[in-house]
């Protein structure tokens, strides 16, 4: 038997996906953590404790500076996105046509409501 029909490439030249920057297995950086914590500007210091009263209410760490310059610009978009993630959606399944009706009569579903 011939070896043309098994032949898989030279061993050399398949490599392994995460050697050549592939995806990151370990992206255990989590924003918002001790080890990473949000990096976040604001304009005064009355502006400063509202923020982190917001952080510590969500259990985040951050990193907060008072920018006290003329034009300055608050930066505090790490933590909107952090405090405004939605909720997961779930669906509720619908009933196949053999299963018992949802409205309590007894029967199936295709007879009843389907």
């Amino acid at each position: 038997m011939s070896d043309k029909f098994f032949f898989k490439g030279r061993q050399d030249a398949r490599q392994h996906h995460t050697a050549y920057g592939g995806f990151k297995t370990n992206a255990s950086q989590k924003s918002g953590s001790k080890k990473f914590p949000l990096n976040l500007a604001v304009t005064s210091e009355a502006r400063k404790q509202e923020i982190e009263a917001q952080v510590a209410e969500a259990g985040l760490y951050a990193s907060i500076t008072v920018d006290t310059r003329e034009g300055a610009v608050e930066s505090i978009a790490e933590l909107t996105v952090l405090l405004e993630k939605p909720d997961t959606v779930t669906k509720t399944k619908a009933p196949s046509r053999n299963d018992p009706c949802a409205c309590g009569s007894g029967l199936k579903f295709k007879k009843c409501c389907g």
